[in-house]
């Protein structure tokens, strides 16, 4: 934060500023401090774009993202994201903003410009995926279920889980070679888990990137959490 704000300091002879970071950071879990991230854009009269790829859908108390999460509807300038993860659509994406930045998008942004339309049923099924998201808490609502089953059951039972309460949890093994042994004998237990490791990540990072649906029972939890316990005891992970 120190860094971003020299930056702003030094860019008031400019004739505007804009801060871009993720919501969420796919690869850790964590959240962005949009709180103080707003207070410097006001201090230093920014504007804010955040990427929400990972946090619409699912993240926040309705779905509704980042801003919904700190409790601070309406404190973004631009929201860019997806509809091919939570929303369920497989591909295409919007940008939220002000009517005026919309406007000029649709006629100076190249990637609208040269691309074609999304598929209609791709448009319907994740305009569908709205209407249930407002009707409705509850995918939203297991999902944070979920999330707090595995991340609790994987603490205590030794694991290093990154992230804040995101369904995105990574689980931190560090070491290159044990990770991906470790994702491969997951699969043996029939569980499939993605291991990351360099160039995906810093060298050291290695991990289990593990992501909670709302789609998965109790049951399948509670057997992902066995199945880490066995196979991380079999590698000396965890006692």
């Amino acid at each position: 934060m120190a860094d971003l704000e020299k930056m702003l300091a030094d860019s008031q002879d400019k004739r505007s500023r804009l801060i871009v970071t993720d919501g969420v950071f796919s690869m850790d879990g964590n959240v962005c401090p949009l709180p103080e991230i707003k207070a410097l854009a006001e201090k230093y009269d920014a504007m804010i774009f955040i990427d929400e790829c990972h946090a619409t859908g699912f993240f926040g108390k309705t779905g509704r993202g980042t801003e919904e999460f700190y409790g601070m509807e309406g404190s973004v300038d631009i929201i860019n994201s997806t509809l091919g993860k939570a929303l369920g659509g497989a591909a295409g994406g919007y940008t939220t903003g002000s009517k005026e930045l919309i406007s000029l998008l649709r006629q100076r942004s190249r990637p609208y410009s040269f691309s074609n339309s999304l598929p209609p049923p791709v448009v319907a099924s994740a305009s569908k995926v709205f209407d249930m998201l407002f009707e409705s808490t509850s995918l939203v609502e297991k999902i944070n279920s979920n999330t707090k089953r595995f991340r609790e059951a994987m603490t205590e039972a030794g694991f290093t889980i990154a992230g804040e309460d995101h369904a995105i949890s990574p689980v931190m093994l560090l070491d290159e070679k044990l990770n991906s042994q470790f994702a491969s004998l997951m699969l043996e237990e029939g569980i499939f888990v993605i291991g990351l490791s360099f160039p995906v990540v810093a060298r050291g990072k290695a991990r289990i990137r593990v992501q909670i649906s709302a789609a998965h029972s109790e049951e399948e939890i509670d057997r992902t959490v066995a199945a880490f316990v066995k196979v991380g005891r079999q590698l000396g992970v965890v006692n």
